[in-house]
């Protein structure tokens, strides 16, 4: 880590993970710092380390489901599995991926109707002989995991991984989770027009103002203001505003997309709230129906074996019952936000008879070039 990085960095970037890149004077205040330092610290931040922010949508709130893929490319059609996977308009993430799955996984949310149609969905691939050992997951929307100063060193200014004492806290950590990976009984539509345009355009900057929303959806600054407080945060839409930082050298690390799977929850509970102030973790959320995690994990790959030798040992103890994983291509992906043009007179348009012709057309294509 470039060594302009110290304890007061860490410190901003834990306070803009909490109250947001809009509250720099609550930041200042909370830290006892001029206003006019943390400006200067935010803005180095960013310009040395990439730093973006990102609101975090509740899609559970404005009745979206939220479900992952894993799919097996058959060799040959890693690419056309990648398109095909984006021919659902409701699709949040596509990314190539190396390990349990040699081929791509994608992240969705989906209006509740429309599971079945979903599904259906999802099995094509298979049926259309792009992909193999698919695998469709329903999970809770994600816990947005921002950094904290845990297991940052002070005098050497750079991060340490506490593997054993991390092992020995696991079963004295709470029970409680975090809502956000709480499953949900219903999934309730509590925006508008407004609220989901909003959203959308936040969770590609959270630090963009009132007025330049206002620009967005044709209204006054003060009438955008009015929707964010009252019913983007009040209707509970929004988990909360993520600070985008690598904070381990790129080329020397990977991301990891894990799934932790547990005999009980108490156990999967105290596992999960171990990992919510650990600089490794990304994001967290829980599989609907099962006693297992999925978690988005970016870790040096000097320390990965550490991690994983950890779990092995989890596992003899009894606490982890399995774990797979796989490895992101972090060059070969598409990222997107909720898909708010399918957003009309209050109410989510899924047109599932378009994704299975999109599908079917890029598949067909494909073939056809092969010829």
């Amino acid at each position: 880590m470039n060594r302009t990085f110290d304890h007061l960095d860490v410190e901003i970037l834990e306070c803009l993970g909490e109250y947001g890149p809009r509250n720099i004077s609550q930041i200042a205040r909370k830290l006892g710092v001029p206003i006019e330092t943390a400006r200067k610290r935010v803005k180095r931040l960013i310009s040395r380390f990439s730093i973006t922010f990102h609101a975090n949508v509740y899609h559970t709130n404005i009745g979206l489901r939220k479900a992952f893929v894993f799919a097996d490319a058959v060799p040959g059609y890693e690419d056309v599995l990648f398109k095909c996977l984006k021919a659902n308009d409701f699709w949040l993430y596509v990314g190539r991926c190396y390990g349990r799955f040699e081929g791509c996984y994608g992240i969705y949310a989906i209006p509740k109707e429309y599971a079945s149609e979903f599904e259906q969905f999802v099995s094509q691939l298979e049926v259309a002989e792009i992909a193999r050992n698919v695998q469709l997951v329903w999970s809770t929307c994600l816990y947005s995991a921002n950094l904290t100063e845990n297991w940052f060193d002070l005098e050497s200014k750079s991060w340490v991984f506490h593997w054993d004492k991390w092992m020995e806290e696991i079963p004295n950590e709470e029970t409680r989770l975090p809502y956000t990976l709480v499953e949900s009984k219903d999934f309730p539509l509590k925006a508008d027009y407004v609220d989901v345009r909003v959203l959308a355009k936040l969770e590609v900057d959270s630090s963009v103002s009132f007025r330049e929303l206002a620009k967005i959806v044709n209204m006054t600054p003060e009438a955008v203001a009015y929707h964010f407080k009252n019913h983007i945060l009040k209707r509970g839409l929004l988990e909360k505003s993520q600070v985008f930082f690598l904070p381990f050298d790129k080329s020397e690390s990977d991301f990891f997309v894990f799934i932790f799977k547990f005999d009980d929850s108490d156990r999967m509970a105290r596992f999960a709230s171990s990992l919510l102030d650990k600089p490794f973790l990304h994001s967290l959320g829980k599989v609907y129906g099962e006693n297992s995690l999925i978690a988005h994990v970016y870790l040096p790959r000097s320390e990965f074996r550490k991690f994983v030798r950890c779990l092995s040992e989890l596992i003899k103890r009894g606490f982890l019952r399995e774990y797979e994983y796989l490895i992101e291509d972090f060059d070969v992906r598409s990222a997107q936000t909720i898909s708010y043009e399918y957003f009309r007179d209050g109410t989510w348009v899924y047109d599932h008879e378009k994704h299975m012709e999109k599908l079917q057309d890029i598949v067909r294509s494909a073939k056809l070039g092969k010829r």
